[in-house]
């Protein structure tokens, strides 16, 4: 890369979406541990540097700290929230801890419409604020260009050492400018042009994976989702048939989508793809289970047996590479060495067993689903799997309440099927995050021309999200809602009534279990 932004990570979760932004601005960025010597970062000719957020006092006893030698390169540094109290700490300013906590949304006013980061915006800006700590004396050299309603010092700006610090966070949605702001820096201070593509990722991306894999093979486990099929499609273009990858039908797929992995990988991409049917292996587990949390330990444990079995039939590979996004990865494991920073720990991150003595392949590890779609569109896969709705890694078993049985995956495939078939026709289902239908352990009276019956109900889930992490349940127009329940009763064999799920996220969650 010839022109570069580096991002030090002093632990915050929103690092990525720094990183996210200048990519946005096309310029590509590196993400770098905090205590990166100086030499390795000037090694890599950097533009500009910033200062991620994080969630330590400066002050407090083992706190994160770059490589002092950052600040003598002679090229623009901007600190964001902690990395601003960095500067300040760094350069002889003073951190205190705040009387008041600014947290949420806060209006950040402009004092010098001069600064090169507010080039072009209006005096009162909407930011979102997330710290406790302050700044109570700017360093020499640094003045006060923004204040908020609790900080005097929001923005501040040394223009001689082109040094800035900015105590919001300018990189979430929640500052609805805060793109501006960094693409100001990034182009107006650091001189960036916009040459990083996508079309540079694939092309930075086979090369990284090259380096990496050199002449051993790679097992990857397929699933026909969108992330696997992304980073499928982009290793076979890196090293072609050193890649195996592994298609376990557990019998709890979506309609014909054994069919569609192995036409659209196997027959038109020409990757290697080896079909393991373990469906009735999967259902036998799963009799009797009627807990989710224990539903999802047995398909776990069923796969991990089922995958560790194929990788032997497939034969010797030093790696196993895996459709990781970045979001999995900042709620799964402790960032920049801070187990406090850790949000979650039951995504599947390298959860496969320690026998399995492989070597991880992420390629994808530093994108977000919209940029892994972009991803594989540049590689050439068909829409229909690029922009195919998020399913779970259970399938269909954590949209069956209750037990699972080969027949109610049947009612709940053909169901799913016309939710999917008729979110197309009317134009919804490639605008919205999800929608589904989720089969209920409770059956109700109903009246099918003379008959009675005594059936299951199926209850049709939409929701808009755009990472989800949060999202909103989806007003669809009566006539699909309509059309959805006559289509589903009369043409789905024990389903007899349909509810709609206007449940958002939080309180609820967007799968059922």
């Amino acid at each position: 890369m010839n022109e570069q932004i580096i991002i030090l990570d002093f632990g915050s979760q929103y690092t990525q979406v720094i990183a996210r932004r200048i990519r946005e601005c096309n310029v590509y960025s590196t993400i770098l541990p905090y205590n990166t010597p100086a030499a390795e970062i000037a090694r890599l000719a950097p533009k500009g540097i910033i200062l991620s957020g994080g969630p330590n006092s400066v002050y407090a006893k083992g706190a994160p700290m770059p490589d002092k030698g950052i600040f003598a390169f002679g090229v623009p540094v901007l600190g964001i929230c902690y990395g601003v109290q960095l500067l300040a700490h760094f350069l002889g300013g003073r951190v205190e801890k705040g009387l008041k906590r600014e947290y949420g949304k806060g209006t950040l006013t402009v004092k010098d419409a001069s600064c090169a980061l507010f080039r072009k915006l209006p005096d009162s800006l909407q930011v979102w604020n997330s710290h406790g700590d302050k700044l109570t004396k700017l360093p020499k050299g640094f003045v006060s260009v923004a204040t908020t309603e609790n900080s005097e010092y929001a923005a501040i700006e040394d223009h001689a050492r082109k040094f800035f610090g900015l105590q919001f966070h300018p990189e979430v949605v929640h500052s609805p400018r805060g793109k501006e702001v960094l693409a100001n820096f990034v182009h107006g201070v650091c001189g960036c042009g916009k040459s990083w593509t996508m079309r540079s990722y694939v092309e930075q991306a086979v090369e990284e994976i090259r380096a990496q894999v050199g002449s051993e093979r790679v097992i990857l486990g397929l699933s026909g989702g969108v992330d696997s099929s992304v980073a499928a499609a982009l290793i076979h273009k890196a090293i072609g048939d050193q890649l195996t990858c592994i298609f376990v039908n557990n019998g709890l797929l979506r309609a014909h989508e054994a069919a569609v992995v192995q036409e659209v990988f196997g027959r038109n991409f020409k990757v290697k793809l080896q079909y393991e049917d373990a469906s009735a292996l999967f259902l036998r587990k799963l009799k009797g289970v009627t807990d989710p949390e224990r539903k999802r330990k047995v398909i776990g444990k069923a796969f991990i047996d089922v995958f560790q079995a194929a990788t032997k039939r497939a034969g010797k590979s030093k790696f196993l590479a895996q459709g990781t996004l970045y979001p999995d990865v900042i709620e799964s494991i402790p960032i920049a060495g801070n187990p406090a920073a850790m949000i979650k720990s039951h995504h599947n991150v390298g959860g496969l067993p320690k026998n399995m003595k492989f070597k991880l392949v992420e390629p994808l590890a530093r994108l977000f689903k919209d940029e892994v779609r972009q991803l594989g569109l540049e590689l050439g896969l068909p829409k229909e799997i690029v922009y195919r709705q998020p399913f779970p890694g259970p399938g269909l078993a954590v949209r069956i309440l209750g037990e699972v049985t080969e027949a109610k995956c049947a009612i709940l495939r053909n169901a799913d099927a016309i939710v999917v078939e008729e979110m197309k026709a009317s134009g919804l289902y490639y605008k919205i995050w999800q929608s589904f239908a989720v089969l209920l352990p409770c059956k109700s009276v109903g009246v099918m021309g003379d008959e009675r019956t005594y059936d299951y109900t199926l209850a049709i889930r939409a929701v808009e999200s755009q990472d989800g992490m949060t999202a909103d349940w989806v007003k669809l127009p009566y006539p699909l809602l309509e059309k959805l329940s006559s289509r589903i009763i009369n043409e789905v064999k024990g389903v007899n009534r349909c509810v709609f799920d206007i449940t958002s996220k939080p309180p609820g969650t967007i799968e059922w279990e």
